[in-house]
C-alpha cells in the first residue's frame, strides 16, 4: 500500500470522525463535500479565547546572513517550521490550528524578510532568497530536520526550501500556493489588481486583501468571521510589501524541478481559492512524486481560518502517519 493511498485512507475516515455530514469524492483528489456554514470548532468544540495567545509568547531573534530574524517557538516534540504568505506576520496564523499542532510538536513560526520585526538586510528580496534565509534560521536554532508549513507564498519558499536544502525537511504541506513560471495559472485580472493594490496602514490593507482570502458566500454566511480573524501586532512597511509582491511575480518558479522532491508531500487548497487558483495545486501535486492533494470544498486562501479544525486534522494526520 503506497504512502499516499495509506494518508487518503487515513484522512477519510478522520473527516468522517469529526463531521458526519461529509463525504469524499472527485477523481485524483479529496474534496471536503458538506461543511457546516460555520466550522463546528468555533461553534462547539473549541473556546476561542482559550487557545494558543501567540501574543504572550515572547519574541527572540537570531542573526542569519544579513539580517535578524524574529520567531516564536512554543510546544512541545517534533519540530514543525510555518512559513508565511505576502505581508503575513509570524502572528497570522490561526490559533486552533497552532493549538493542534503545538500540542505534540514544537512549532516555529517567524518573520520573513523586512516583516515585522525581522529586519530588511542588504539582499534583494526573492523567492530563492526567502528559502536561503529559511534554511538559516533552522541551523541557527540547530534543527536538523523538520516538517515544513508553506502557506502561499510560503509554500513557494517550502518548495525552493526542498529543492535547494533538501536534507532539511522531513514532510512538506504546500497550501493554498503556485509553482510558478510559465505553467501556474494566474488568477483574474481583477484579482491581480487586488493583489497588486496593498498599500495603505495595515486596517486597510486588511480589508482590501479580505475578498481574496475569503469567498463572498462563506463571508455572507458568516457575517461575524471578523472577531476570529488573528490580528496582527506587527507593523509592515509599503517598501516592504511592494519588495515582497515583486519577488513573488519575478520567481521564475519551480515547476521544472519538481519532481526531484522526494519528501513526503501534501497539497492542500480551497475550492473557492480565487488568488492561488485549484488548477496550481492539482499540477503542483502531479509534479511531486507521491504527493497527496485534498481540495477542501468552499475554501478559500485563507481556508484555516474558515475551517480550522478540518483543515489541523488533515495536516496532523499527514505529519503523524
Amino acid at each position: 500500500m503506497t504512502h499516499k493511498f495509506t494518508f487518503l485512507l487515513l484522512a477519510f475516515f478522520i473527516i468522517l470522525a469529526v463531521s458526519n455530514n461529509q463525504i469524499l469524492t472527485g477523481a485524483g483528489a479529496n474534496n471536503l463535500e458538506g461543511i457546516t456554514a460555520y466550522d463546528q470548532a468555533r461553534q462547539i468544540n473549541i473556546n476561542f479565547k482559550d487557545t494558543v495567545k501567540i501574543h504572550e509568547i515572547e519574541t527572540k531573534k537570531v542573526h542569519v546572513g544579513d539580517i535578524d530574524i524574529a520567531y516564536k517557538m512554543f510546544g512541545i516534540g517534533s519540530p514543525v517550521l510555518l512559513i508565511n504568505g505576502l505581508s503575513a506576520p509570524l502572528d497570522f496564523w490561526d490559533p486552533v490550528f497552532l493549538e493542534r499542532v503545538s500540542s505534540n510538536h514544537t512549532v516555529v513560526v517567524f518573520d520573513n524578510r523586512g516583516i515585522g520585526n525581522t529586519t530588511s538586510g542588504e539582499k534583494m528580496f526573492t523567492v530563492k532568497q526567502f528559502a536561503d534565509d529559511t534554511a538559516g534560521l533552522l541551523d541557527a536554532l540547530k534543527i536538523k530536520k523538520a516538517e515544513v508549513i508553506g502557506w502561499s507564498m510560503g509554500g513557494m519558499i517550502a518548495q525552493e526550501l526542498a529543492l535547494e536544502y533538501p536534507d532539511k525537511i522531513r514532510k512538506i504541506v504546500i497550501y493554498a500556493s503556485t509553482c510558478g513560471g510559465k505553467e501556474s495559472i494566474l488568477p483574474s485580472m481583477q484579482v491581480m489588481k487586488a493583489f497588486t493594490d496593498q498599500f495603505g496602514t495595515q486596517s486597510e490593507r486588511l480589508q482590501k486583501f479580505l475578498p481574496l482570502l475569503f469567498p463572498e458566500k462563506w463571508r455572507t454566511q458568516n457575517p461575524d468571521y471578523l472577531e476570529n480573524i488573528p490580528t496582527s501586532m506587527e507593523k509592515i512597511s509599503d517598501l516592504t510589501i511592494s519588495q515582497q509582491r515583486d519577488a513573488i511575480i519575478n520567481w521564475p518558479g519551480t515547476c521544472n524541478y519538481l519532481d526531484k522532491i522526494s519528501q513526503e508531500t501534501l497539497v492542500i487548497v480551497g475550492t473557492d481559492d480565487i488568488l492561488t487558483v485549484p488548477a496550481n495545486s492539482l499540477l503542483i501535486s502531479n509534479k511531486i512524486p507521491g504527493a497527496a492533494l485534498v481540495e477542501i470544498q468552499g475554501g478559500g486562501h485563507a481556508l484555516m481560518m474558515q475551517y480550522p479544525e478540518h483543515f489541523s486534522n488533515l495536516v496532523l494526520a499527514f505529519l503523524e502517519n
